[in-house]
């Protein structure tokens, strides 16, 4: 027998190792569960520094930390209670099968007006509490075919109108300031998204429902096009308006999100508006330096309420303008200015009354089946009892929703075959005259307001450019800006033409990278043990 030359036996083990090295994984670099993103948590569970079911957990725990106690943000409504289990079978079929995609076993929490068939609907409401759903809504089933956890359902402004609070829910707070509102009617989704109980979050956007919390809690949010992400299943509170949408810590996990969830859905006829034009990876438009060359028009409208908005914005134009873009101001005309309130109103009141009992007569018996009933039983919980919460500001709505005209009157026929197509006309005029990629402006003209403040007399909310993203169904991308002296951050909104969502994310991104103002919220810190890959 001939034996091996002593050399090589010296050099034997360091050859082993060498090449147990490179038959290994490599791992990912460790880093923060609240800096982490989707591309970083994918490769973390590629190469097996971490599990679905081990960041569900993590989640878990920051919400048992921060939800109910310490700060007491009160997002959550209801804790998925199979999360742990779908996230084990998502791991193993991982190592059987591979990743269905970017969202394999990633958590996501819903605001509660997504039909869910596993869990309850309530859309914040007392009168709704305990209402399981036929079947899950078209998007929840997305995220589910695509590999997301559904982690929980998260508090709303009730029936997605009116004060970030609900008579089931109670209200939420914002992460970054306690005493001030995450803003409605997304606000457990934007609170929960800033205190990182989740990767991703899900909205819903009828005049700025997902837009408002996202830059009161300082995170990226998008408003579709509408149509290009189906309704049915949601429950509806103006369906010429109503769109869902993504809410996440950055721009490349709202464009992962959005491209789970296109396509066209039969049971939704605004759907067809996308036929041809959605995306199944809206990833591949991220680019930093997608400034450069791109022509930006500033709405100077919706500046001059709050000084401390008005220089974030301007100190971000500034930005743009480093990287590479033409930046022009833009006016809208007056009468468009004093018309978009009216607007609104005329068609989103009477759609309620209509749309909301055709949604009720969908559920098992045992709950309200109209929207009088529902304004009737609600005149009924007028102080606190069972764990529910008045909501007046509610009661009020309902009141002025019974009292608009219906959807067969002059004045709801003539703004929405006229009105409506006339501001759309009006904005993709200014677009298209200026040569724009998008108009931006503060997504909140002033700070976070405080919870508990008193209205002044007579005091007007101040104009907000929010719902002319409904009144034309154009999209409308929200990105962090900065943040005034007392720590409340402040977006920025990039609005552009029916199905530009890829332009907008481009610029978004490359805005984002440039900038680089979210930051975790003081309230809810990084817990010990949330650093992965270590």
């Amino acid at each position: 027998m001939r034996l091996l030359n002593p050399l090589l036996l010296r050099l034997l083990p360091a050859l082993m190792l060498a090449l147990a090295a490179t038959a290994a994984p490599a791992h990912a670099a460790s880093f923060e569960l609240t800096q982490a993103s989707i591309p970083e948590l994918q490769k973390a569970m590629a190469d097996g520094s971490l599990t679905s079911e081990q960041l569900v957990k993590l989640y878990l725990k920051r919400i048992e930390a921060y939800d109910k106690q310490g700060p007491k943000i009160n997002a959550v409504i209801t804790l998925n209670p199979h999360a742990l289990e779908t996230a084990r079978a998502l791991d193993a079929e991982r190592k059987s099968k591979g990743a269905r995609g970017p969202l394999h076993g990633i958590p996501v929490i819903l605001k509660d007006n997504y039909n869910t068939a596993d869990l309850p609907t309530t859309a914040g409401s007392f009168l709704l509490k305990g209402s399981i759903p036929p079947k899950d809504a078209f998007l929840v089933k997305k995220l589910r075919d695509a590999g997301a956890v559904i982690l929980a359902k998260v508090n709303l402004s009730e029936f997605a109108s009116g004060g970030a609070h609900s008579s089931l829910g109670g209200q939420t707070l914002n992460p970054h300031d306690l005493t001030r509102t995450p803003s409605g009617s997304s606000g457990g989704t934007g609170a929960g998204i800033a205190a990182v109980f989740a990767t991703l979050g899900m909205g819903t956007d009828t005049g700025g429902s997902i837009r408002g919390p996202s830059t009161s809690n300082g995170v990226v949010g998008l408003k579709p096009t509408h149509g290009l992400l189906s309704r049915s299943g949601i429950v509806p509170l103006s369906l010429s308006f109503d769109t869902g949408g993504p809410l996440a810590a950055n721009v490349a996990d709202v464009a992962a999100a959005l491209g789970a969830m296109t396509g066209v859905d039969p049971e939704d006829a605004a759907t067809l508006k996308s036929e041809g034009k959605f995306q199944k990876d809206y990833t591949r438009y991220l680019k930093a330096d997608a400034l450069k060359g791109a022509r930006i028009g500033v709405a100077r409208d919706f500046m001059g309420q709050d000084e401390e908005v008005d220089w974030i914005v301007d100190a971000s134009i500034a930005a743009m303008r480093k990287q590479g873009a033409t930046v022009i101001d833009v006016k809208y005309p007056k009468w468009l200015l004093g018309v978009k309130t009216e607007f609104y109103n005329v068609i989103r009141r009477p759609e309620f009354v209509a749309q909301i009992t055709d949604y009720l007569g969908t559920l098992k018996p045992g709950f309200p089946r109209t929207h009088k009933e529902l304004m009737e039983q609600s005149q009924a919980l007028t102080s606190p009892r069972d764990g529910f919460i008045p909501n007046p500001s509610r009661w009020a709505l309902f009141k002025q929703e019974a009292d608009a005209p219906d959807m067969n009157s002059k004045q709801y026929l003539a703004v929405r075959d006229h009105g409506l197509p006339l501001v759309r006309e009006e904005i993709e005029g200014i677009l298209s005259s200026n040569q724009l990629d998008a108009i931006v402006y503060p997504t909140s003209p002033r700070r976070p307001a405080k919870i508990d403040a008193d209205p002044a007399p007579g005091a007007a909310g101040g104009e907000s450019a929010t719902n002319f993203a409904n009144l034309t169904g154009f999209p409308d991308l929200i990105v962090p800006a900065g943040f005034t002296t007392g720590g409340l951050p402040v977006g920025i909104s990039f609005f552009g033409p029916a199905f530009s969502e890829p332009k907008l994310l481009a610029l978004g991104y490359s805005f984002e990278q440039a900038t680089k103002a979210h930051r975790l919220p003081v309230n809810t810190p990084a817990l010990a043990g949330e650093k992965i890959g270590e």
